[in-house]
């Protein structure tokens, strides 16, 4: 009895102690997560209520606030990207071979491209023709393009002109002023005014729209129109309608960027002036057709 009495006790007391031991850590560790702050300094410290503002969310409104600031300093690029202030580009290559009813022939070819934002653009354009056994004469223009309304952009420039079959004056440049955008009934038009020396004042306007058979198959009725209204040049040309071809070409994608069409088009030029360098010539007109191929990057 008496051995059993004394392993009780001792058991007891073992157990006791366990529990003594397990109650005093978990009251130091409580004690390490308590700042030790000192008397001088204390009186400084905000009362703050730690249990309303637990330290993961004090630490997470904190990363909060460095990433709005973070997020400031792009905002603006971002809002100009939302709102059409992306640079893109583009350029298209056409070139046609064509033919009049007396079967003579003439290679056209016309280059548009520009770059920029939905706001400001440049663009760089040209047309080159060169008929069966003569001179190839073509024309360059860089413009800068502001946007004005949602559809129509206006555009001012300068125009550089090389004409091989003149004697004199081969190379001029023409102020350029004009307007480009999408007119009633889908019309993608441009319209341009030309001054230059020796009174040289006119005008052209470019008219097309794109009709659908099928993805593939699209017909495009166009217009290409010049009207001289003063010119006092060497070689000068009749004032009013000089020229005039307005037609149906209609083209096969076979890519977005490959684009094989047929073309015909009625053709009207106006003629020449009399002058001491250039015989006085009678308007043409008839019916022009061929076929060419558009690329476009």
């Amino acid at each position: 009895m008496h051995i059993t009495d004394l392993f009780s006790k001792t058991v007891l007391f073992s157990g006791m102690l366990m529990l003594n031991s397990i109650a005093t850590a978990h009251d130091n560790h409580h004690m390490m997560n308590i700042p030790i702050v000192s008397s001088s300094s204390a009186s400084h410290i905000p009362d703050v209520d730690m249990t309303n503002q637990p330290e993961q969310q004090i630490h997470s409104d904190h990363a909060q606030h460095l990433n709005e600031q973070v997020d400031q300093s792009g905002s603006i690029h971002e809002h100009m990207k939302d709102h059409g202030g992306q640079i893109v580009h583009s350029t298209v290559l056409e070139n046609k071979w064509m033919m009049n009813d007396d079967g003579d022939g003439e290679l056209k070819s016309r280059l548009k491209s520009w770059i920029g934002t939905d706001e400001n653009k440049l663009f760089l354009s040209g047309h080159l023709g060169k008929a069966e056994s003569t001179q190839e004469h073509y024309d360059i223009s860089a413009l800068y393009s502001r946007k004005i309304s949602d559809f129509w952009d206006i555009q001012t420039g300068v125009r550089y002109r090389n004409d091989q079959h003149k004697v004199k004056d081969k190379q001029q440049v023409d102020a350029q002023l004009g307007i480009l955008g999408l007119a009633p009934y889908y019309f993608e038009t441009e319209g341009y005014l030309y001054i230059s020396d020796d009174e040289q004042i006119s005008m052209s306007l470019e008219m097309e729209r794109d009709i659908l058979f099928t993805q593939k198959f699209i017909a495009m009725p166009y217009l290409d129109a010049e009207v001289i209204f003063s010119d006092h040049s060497k070689y000068a040309k009749k004032t009013g309608l000089a020229n005039l071809q307005a037609g149906i070409q209609t083209r096969y994608e076979i890519t977005k960027k490959v684009m094989p069409f047929i073309d015909i088009a009625y053709s009207y030029e106006n003629g020449l002036k009399q002058t001491n360098w250039q015989a006085e010539t009678k308007s043409a007109s008839g019916l022009v057709y061929g076929a060419g191929i558009t690329f476009k990057f």
